[in-house]
Formats: structure tokens, C-alpha cells, sequence
């Protein structure tokens, strides 16, 4: 359990280390669903993904994901996708706004500690918004630990994970290059069938927003369906 603790202790001292000094903070209480799923044909792999996420208090919905993508298993450890996501943000007090996004993945088991699994997935993304012209380049990492609470085959585990995210430019709809936010998930995960599973916890967002900083608490839930 302490080992399973690691990622959400970095995830903490990542969100302490990211916070300019002395910036005004505002907090949103969110739920975000993701349902996902996981298949492939010999070498072949492909995901696909819809999630909602309600913000401003639980109030409304203010953004839309939808992300599939198709890859390609190098072994039984490593697997390279190539990507495509729209995303529909209607933020409180401004306009709506879509944006595109090409994005290319790796996706590394990367191995056991005794009981504890870790696992990382690393993401290039080529952002369009339909509110400026520019091409946004963003970078993202995420670690994953999870641990088994039981001996038992399909045991229920806890489950942590980080992941950091740094625009590589300026852009004329935002995006300023350097940190741009920082996720901290702690839960469990759930095995349902065969290999599907349930995530359910606690995610804390901290976003690098203009003259502010963005700290959402978020009820996650996510349903990974692998047939």
C-alpha cells in the first residue's frame, strides 16, 4: 500500500511545485465518466472513448471528449498509437469552443515491484481550436501504480496515478508554452469481466491558468470494457 502510495505522493509535490506564488486559487467540484474500449487483432490494436465531464459545481456539462485511435502491439509490454480527439468546452462565463487534436502514444508496462504494478503512457498532441489559428504542441506523461489488496485472483486494488502535462508553444487562442496542468488520481480499480474493469476514485486537477490557478476536485469514474 505504501508503494501503491508513490504516484499521488509525486502527484502532490508536482501540484505544490507548479502553484505560481501568491496566485488566486479557484476550485470547482467536477465528475468526469470515461468509457473505453480496448480491443485488437494480432499486432493490431485500437481503443475508443467518450467522456463527458461536469463541472461548475456538478451543475452542467462543460466539456465533451470523444478519442479513438488505432496501433500497433510491439510485444507484450510496449504498444504505439496514433490517434484523433474532438472536444466540445463550453467554459462558465465565455464562448464555446471546439478543438482537434492528432495525437501519437506509447503505452509501456513497464513491470513488478513484488505485488506493485507499474505502467506509464506518454502522448504528443497537435492542438486545433476553432478560436485562433495556431497549432498547439502539448506533451504528456502519466505513471500508474497499482497494487492487489488480496492474494486472490481479480482482487480489487488500489490504484494511483500522475500525469503532467507542458505545452511546448505559445499559441494565439492560449496556450502558453512551460507547466500547463497536473493530474493526481488515488482509487481502486475494479475487475468486473474477463478482463474489464472499473476506476473509481479521487482526481485533483491543478490548472496553470491565466493570472489564477484552476484546482478541480473530480469524481472520477471510468468503465474500461476489453472484450
Amino acid at each position: 500500500m505504501v508503494r501503491g502510495a508513490l504516484p499521488l505522493a509525486s502527484g502532490l509535490w508536482l501540484l505544490a511545485s507548479a502553484l505560481p506564488s501568491g496566485a488566486q486559487v479557484v476550485h470547482d467540484g467536477q465528475f468526469w465518466f470515461n468509457a473505453t474500449i480496448f480491443g485488437g487483432v494480432g499486432s493490431v490494436a485500437y481503443f475508443a472513448e467518450v467522456q463527458p465531464r461536469v463541472g461548475d459545481g456538478l451543475s452542467r456539462l462543460d466539456q465533451l471528449i470523444l478519442r479513438p485511435a488505432i496501433g500497433w502491439k510491439l510485444d507484450d509490454r510496449l504498444s504505439l498509437y496514433q490517434g484523433y480527439a474532438r472536444v466540445e468546452s463550453t467554459p462558465l462565463g465565455g464562448r464555446a469552443f471546439g478543438e482537434d487534436r492528432s495525437f501519437q502514444q506509447v503505452n509501456w508496462e513497464i513491470g513488478r515491484i513484488g505485488r506493485l504494478k507499474l505502467s506509464s503512457r506518454t502522448r504528443f498532441e497537435q492542438r486545433w481550436q476553432t478560436n485562433g489559428r495556431d497549432v498547439g504542441f502539448r506533451l504528456r506523461e502519466q505513471v500508474r501504480a497499482a497494487y492487489p489488496l488480496t492474494d486472490a485472483k481479480g482482487s480489487v486494488s488500489a490504484l494511483g496515478w500522475v500525469e503532467t502535462f507542458v505545452a511546448l508553444n505559445d499559441t494565439d487562442w492560449g496556450a502558453r508554452a512551460g507547466f500547463d496542468r497536473v493530474r493526481a488520481f488515488v482509487g481502486l480499480e475494479i475487475p468486473v469481466v474477463d478482463r474489464s474493469t472499473i476506476e473509481l476514485g479521487y482526481m485533483n486537477q491543478t490548472v496553470n491558468a491565466p493570472a489564477r490557478v484552476e484546482m478541480d476536485h473530480v469524481l472520477s469514474l471510468s468503465v474500461l470494457y476489453r472484450p
